[in-house]
């Protein structure tokens, strides 16, 4: 049973675990080999440049005295700029995210105010646990466990259930109006957008009289007078984009020979043109990476040329825009022919979204790619059952016992002590089951102290850690060492991440139920709870700031 000296102990190794990460943080972002790891979103919104210094050692470690002083500066950083800023740098999900955390503040204050001033005092000043034989600690003396069966002092936890339920709920109702304010008035200052009035057509029908590019314009003057504005037909020209892809490569390999030639004037690079450079004639790499840079720049053109002329390389769908939200948002949810199979309507994406690759895959196609998934996930799911009969065999003590006869004797002798165990609960089946209730009403809110201590080894040391974007920080260096050969690579080496709401929203949802369920139960956990939420919302607004 953990005493108050067992969690003081474990409370002060987890805060001095998180205030060591943030030190190590807010040291480590200050050199300007991290610089990328720690600022990647201002890098990516061109706000930020590399560090210029002389000499050698100031390139990798910052010497400068006087930027240590405020070390500690990125925390009222991260909270001195407005919310308004904050949605328009990170956006309204992240803006919206951090305000869970709020959320959590805003219930959670109160509730620890009035569980301590009310709850507590009621719960201490009883001796039920003192004049029982269940082993407590002091801990346990403030929690409803200290409270005698049939007590009027019951009546407090009562009413203080109903009242921190309709403080949550307000808060929740209010919380929701904000957001939802928010959300109306992001779309109403949201400039215009082409994906907006925009919708992406597929499986238009093949017409020996007309082309594809005129058969959606007539099928949208038809269909769409008032509404409809252009359309873009979609070409098939992954060939292109593999041209292209394959020319940046060579431009970036240009661009590393050039600088190493100009490291070294005396010595010109080379290569073999093998593949990988492994063997091969050897030739010059700067003249070999032109020529295949012009070379492909020659395939481009003529890739590009043959995708403007070929009617082969038009694929039936097509990106149809109006002239209004109105009408693109009626075209993109209405049916538009009998045949629900034909002339196929949704929201188009924006063009960061779009997997062109896939935009090339005819709609026939797509649908038996889909087929064959589902298939596979069936028999996937179907043959995953025989392992598990096979484990479960071995759950029967026979099956157990034939696979491994070696243990017999050891599950004879387990299984007499647990008959043993069997008479004896038998005979002590007619005690009243009030006893038993009673000894469970009295256990469950001592073991409080486990949720005390997970909340400071996740929510405390674990968010404090999250702040040092160990992975990122090692993977960066990794590439910088062994794959990073110009600036153009050391920008793709930079990882700004993602907020992580999948496994993230489901961590802060176990903290509001261990809130709300031990508030009245267990009001010594709310502290812990209290400082979780003010601290992981102090680093993942720096965090949405700054990388994310």
């Amino acid at each position: 049973m953990a005493t108050l000296g067992d969690i003081g102990l474990s409370a002060a190794i987890n805060i001095l675990s998180a205030i060591a990460f943030l030190l190590i943080f807010a040291i480590l972002r200050l050199q300007p080999i991290n610089d990328r790891v720690y600022f990647p979103k201002w890098y990516l919104r061109g706000l930020r440049s590399i560090p210029t210094h002389s000499g050698v050692m100031q390139k990798f470690v910052n010497l400068d005295y006087r930027s240590y002083i405020r070390f500690l500066g990125w925390m009222p950083d991260a909270l001195r700029m407005p919310e308004p800023e904050l949605v328009e740098h990170a956006g309204l999900d992240s803006a919206v995210y951090l305000r869970i955390y709020l959320i959590g503040l805003k219930i959670f204050v109160p509730i620890t105010f009035f569980a301590f001033a009310i709850l507590v005092p009621v719960n201490w000043t009883n001796g039920t646990l003192e004049n029982s034989k269940i082993v407590f600690s002091s801990i346990d003396k403030l929690s409803i466990s200290n409270i005698p069966h049939g007590s009027h002092r019951f009546w407090a936890h009562l009413v203080m259930a109903y009242a921190f339920t309709f403080w949550t709920c307000y808060v929740l109702l209010k919380e929701y109006e904000k957001v939802a304010s928010m959300r109306l008035h992001f779309l109403a200052s949201d400039g215009r957008r082409p994906d907006q009035f925009t919708v992406l057509v597929r499986n238009v029908p093949p017409d020996p009289d007309e082309s594809i590019s005129e058969l959606v314009e007539h099928f949208f003057l038809v269909n769409h007078p008032d509404h409809y504005l252009t359309h873009q037909v979609v070409c098939n020209a992954n060939k292109l984009a593999k041209l292209v892809e394959k020319r940046k490569q060579m431009k970036n390999w240009l661009d590393y020979n050039q600088l190493k030639y100009e490291r070294n004037p005396s010595k010109r690079p080379t290569r073999k043109t093998g593949f990988l450079g492994l063997w091969g004639k050897k030739v010059d790499s700067i003249e070999y990476y032109t020529s295949e840079i012009e070379r492909l720049s020659m395939e481009e053109v003529a890739e590009r040329e043959r995708i403007r002329k070929s009617t082969k390389y038009i694929m039936p769908a097509a990106f149809v825009s109006f002239k209004t939200r109105w009408g693109a948002a009626v075209c993109a949810q209405t049916q538009q022919t009998r045949n629900p199979t034909l002339w196929l309507t949704e929201w188009a994406p924006e063009p960061r979204d779009v997997y062109w690759q896939n935009l090339a895959i005819p709609f026939v196609f797509l649908t038996i790619r889909r087929l064959i998934i589902a298939v596979a996930f069936f028999f996937l799911t179907f043959f995953f059952m025989i392992p598990i009969a096979f484990v479960q065999s071995l759950a029967n003590i026979e099956g157990i016992e034939k696979a491994l006869p070696f243990l017999r004797p050891i599950i004879e002798l387990i299984y007499s002590a647990r008959f043993h165990q069997t008479i004896g609960v038998s005979c002590a089946g007619p005690l009243p089951v009030d006893r038993s209730q009673l000894t469970i009403g009295q256990s469950i809110p001592m073991k409080a102290t486990f949720f005390i201590t997970y909340i400071m080894v996740d929510g405390w040391a674990g968010v404090a850690g999250e702040i040092l974007r160990l992975k990122p920080l090692i993977i960066y260096h990794l590439k910088n060492v062994f794959l990073v050969k110009t600036e153009k690579d050391r920008e793709e080496a930079m990882d700004p991440g993602s907020i992580g709401f999948n496994t993230s929203e489901p961590q802060i949802q176990l903290y509001f139920l261990l809130g709300l369920v031990y508030a009245v139960v267990t009001p010594f956990l709310l502290p812990f709870i209290l400082v979780f939420f003010g601290l992981a919302y102090v680093v993942y607004r720096h965090q949405n700031i700054d990388n994310r």
